[in-house]
């Protein structure tokens, strides 16, 4: 008798199988795990199609219109920012207020009151302080100090030195034992020997008696013999008819319920993605065979042709034409501007006279611009106006 293998890891990983159940599962989980599994993928599928179609429609509008879209206006922004905006607003915000700056204010301010001040400052005002400052610091302020140091300060300071000091220093310590002895020891007396004990042995030690024998122990007994058993017999109650009943129904009835809702959605959106997968696989084979094909047959087979027969018999001969035509013309329109210039200069000379000179030298072309060879006496040796080309020895062209 053969027994069906279990999936292997990578293939519950794959499919999304649940890794592993509780073992307190019971036959509740395997009642609900089909019909359910059935019903998510019922409901998920359109959901998933739904999802795919419009996450390609946004991927697909933001490639071809949005990314271009927004480019092209950061582009334009930064040319109506760099080209306009920025030359605009310092035209009228800044270039004024630094003109204004520079060349009223500060001209304004500088030779118009600085340098007034500075002037007056530094050739009137200071000599005119350190005057002051000398003549009252040496005939007032000296004489002056000199005498309330002599006359006043002096005997002043000997009577505080030798009279006053000692005075005070008796007065002080006759003083300071009359205030203790007056006011300092008979309170201290009071509190030490009278308030301290009546205080102590009248009122806090009964009331600490009274405390500890009266309130603290029938407390203490009350709550070990009493509160204690009592609180633990209402947690029992309790847990055994309130934390039991839930844990259970949570561990057997919701927990399982739960896990596989969610393996079932798991299921159905990855199930859903497959179909949504070979749908549009379907589609785009199809729009490939009614509409890419033929497109590219026609391009290949019909337009390439067309298109090269267009350029190489059409295009081609008229732009070597045009181009032939666009230089003779161009070479006529030369002569007449050069015939009509030695005419001009030659009608010139006939009228007026003048010094003849050299006709400017024209752009040579072919033959006439190869350098001349040592020797060669076919070739013309120099052109007036027109320095000379490089010569080539007869030893270098063999």
């Amino acid at each position: 008798m053969e027994y069906e293998r279990p999936p292997t890891a990578d293939v519950r990983q794959r499919y999304g199988a649940v890794e592993e159940y509780e073992p307190g599962d019971g036959c509740l989980a395997q009642v609900i795990r089909i019909p359910l599994r059935i019903v998510v993928v019922l409901l998920v599928v359109p959901v998933r199609m739904a999802w795919d179609v419009l996450a390609v429609c946004g991927r697909a509008l933001h490639r071809t219109l949005l990314r271009p879209a927004g480019r092209a206006l950061a582009r334009i922004g930064s040319a109506v920012l760099r080209q306009v905006l920025i030359p605009v607003g310092k035209a009228l915000f800044v270039w004024p207020w630094v003109a204004l700056w520079r060349y009223v204010v500060v001209p304004v301010v500088t030779y118009g009151l600085v340098a007034p001040v500075v002037w007056l400052y530094r050739h009137v005002l200071a000599p005119l302080g350190r005057g002051i400052a000398w003549a009252v610091a040496n005939l007032l302020v000296a004489p002056l100090v000199w005498m309330v140091a002599n006359l006043l300060v002096a005997p002043l300071v000997w009577l505080h030195r030798h009279v006053l000091t000692p005075l005070g220093r008796g007065v002080a310590a006759v003083l300071g034992w009359l205030g203790k002895a007056l006011f300092v020891w008979p309170w201290v007396a009071l509190w030490r020997y009278v308030v301290v004990p009546v205080v102590t042995y009248g009122l806090v030690v009964p009331v600490v008696w009274i405390c500890r024998y009266g309130l603290v122990l029938p407390a203490v007994w009350l709550y070990r013999n009493v509160l204690t058993p009592l609180g633990h017999g209402i947690v029992r109650l309790l847990v055994h008819l309130v934390v039991a009943p839930a844990a259970w129904v949570y561990r057997c009835v919701l927990a399982p319920i739960g896990r596989e809702t969610v393996a079932a959605l798991r299921l159905a959106w990855q199930f859903a993605g497959y179909v949504s997968r070979a749908v549009g696989r379907g589609l785009k084979w199809l729009a490939w065979n009614l509409a890419g094909r033929p497109a590219r047959w026609f391009y290949r087979g019909v337009c390439t042709p067309v298109g090269h027969f267009v350029r190489d018999a059409v295009w081609r001969p008229v732009a070597r034409a045009a181009v032939e035509a666009g230089r003779t013309v161009h070479a006529a329109f030369a002569s007449a501007r050069l015939t009509l210039r030695r005419a001009r200069r030659d009608a010139w000379r006939a009228l007026g006279g003048g010094t003849v000179y050299p006709e400017p030298a024209t752009p040579m072309t072919g033959a006439a611009r190869r350098a001349r060879n040592l020797g060669d006496t076919q070739q013309p040796q120099t052109v007036p106006g027109v320095a000379a080309e490089t010569e080539i020895s007869l030893r270098k062209q063999g």
